[in-house]
């Protein structure tokens, strides 16, 4: 059953529907291990990182809902089951149990740059495909490149 029907010819309905849900894994999923690494943060620096991350899962849920609401508007239903993203999620995420604050920075600068990886080989494949799915795949990732480059501050020099 098609609800809304797209504007998009099929294959750049396609190429558009899988960069956004994809996108829209990738978003919830790192409002989980925001939240996650929110709630088990420990370290002298446990306040500035403890309201940084939820900083980041903000801006997560936000993109998410912007995503998911342009999927739907393309035809393409978006699914942010929770089965979902546990079946295909592969961000890299904390341990279990207490984190070091300079554990929840590096999990976090890793989490967000495996995300912008990702996202730019979406921005690529939608190029030729939707200009407006590219639009916004583009402003999602320079916030999260900001967002990174804020966490990756908080730990420079790098500890070992």
């Amino acid at each position: 059953m098609t609800v809304v029907r797209s504007t998009l010819p099929d294959e750049a309905r396609r190429i558009s529907g899988e960069a956004l849900q994809e996108t829209l894994i990738d978003l919830l999923g790192l409002s989980l291990i925001g939240k996650q690494a929110h709630w088990n943060v420990v370290g002298p620096r446990f306040r500035s990182v403890h309201l940084q991350l939820d900083e980041v899962v903000s801006a997560a849920r936000t993109h998410a809902d912007t995503v998911a609401e342009r999927a739907s508007a393309i035809g393409v239903p978006p699914d942010g089951r929770p089965e979902t993203i546990a079946k295909v999620f592969s961000l890299p995420a904390p341990a279990e149990g207490w984190l070091r604050d300079s554990e929840a920075v590096e999990v976090m600068t890793d989490a967000l740059g495996a995300a912008i990886a990702r996202l730019r080989e979406r921005i690529d494949a939608t190029e030729r495909a939707d200009l407006v799915t590219q639009d916004l795949l583009i402003s999602v990732t320079s916030d999260l490149e900001k967002q990174r480059w804020m966490f990756e501050a908080e730990n420079h020099p790098r500890e070992s």
